[in-house]
């Protein structure tokens, strides 16, 4: 199988792009997961990076993470891998940048909400449609609310509707709407980050970003548990899954 994840670098080594790549769906699993984290372990300690510039290749960013690796037996590893890789970006001493187009859903979402910018085209689609599967999305339950205040996120998150990129950014998730995202993202690098000393940004970033990132490392770990020992102890949690891999609809039990 190829490899999911594209790397490369720019900007005589200050930038570092990734790509995930394996379209159209660039499934969010444990394989995409171990791939970035393991070049963001990798790279990140570069004192020289500028900044990391996430996106995806084909059309659409990615529809969300693999529905298999969520039922019992499963999903344990998988929540521990993706969350690890979360806190590993929003923990990132170089800026991250991510450019968002097309669908970006569920997992999908939560990598892109884990970056520090978020550049999306206006059509883009954006949502965490985990609930209407009968589960719900640990780690964008813990960075949405940070990003969007508790009445906004609690409407995404507990509907499972989708919105489009302008929204996004009116809403706050987003830095910016524009037709070509990773355009804008690498135009932000080159003015503003690409100047700057690699030294004194790190800095910055960990400043501007302190307390931030101690609450979402507390409460992932609550969350997570929650998704773990309660959630997935329910009936309809594991029917509702079970049902979405069995292309049916869900008879919720209410239990």
């Amino acid at each position: 199988m190829n490899q999911p994840l594209k790397i490369w670098f720019e900007a005589e080594g200050r930038l570092l792009r990734l790509r995930l790549d394996r379209p159209k769906a660039n499934l969010v699993d444990a394989a995409m997961i171990a791939a970035l984290d393991q070049a963001l372990a990798e790279h990140l300690g570069n004192t020289q990076l500028g900044a990391v510039l996430l996106d995806a290749e084909g059309p659409h960013f990615s529809f969300g993470a693999s529905v298999e690796e969520h039922l019992p037996g499963q999903c344990a590893a998988m929540l521990a891998g993706l969350h690890r890789l979360v806190l590993r970006m929003i923990e990132s001493p170089a800026p991250l940048l991510v450019a968002v187009r097309g669908q970006c859903l569920g997992g999908g979402l939560e990598l892109a909400l884990a970056g520090h910018l978020m550049f999306v085209a206006p059509d883009a689609s954006l949502g965490q449609p985990e609930m209407k599967l009968g589960v719900f999305a640990p780690a964008a339950s813990c960075l949405l609310p940070e990003l969007i205040g508790p009445v906004r996120s609690f409407d995404l998150l507990v509907s499972g509707r989708s919105i489009t990129g302008a929204q996004a950014a009116s809403m706050g998730i987003a830095h910016e709407a524009v037709a070509d995202p990773e355009r804008a993202a690498l135009a932000y690098f080159e003015e503003h980050l690409k100047p700057k000393s690699a030294s004194s940004l790190r800095h910055a970033v960990k400043a501007a970003r302190l307390d931030y990132v101690a609450r979402v490392k507390d409460k992932i770990r609550a969350v997570e548990r929650l998704y773990l020992d309660e959630l997935m102890a329910t009936h309809d949690a594991v029917a509702g899954l079970e049902a979405f891999i069995a292309k049916r609809s869900p008879q919720w039990q209410h239990r």
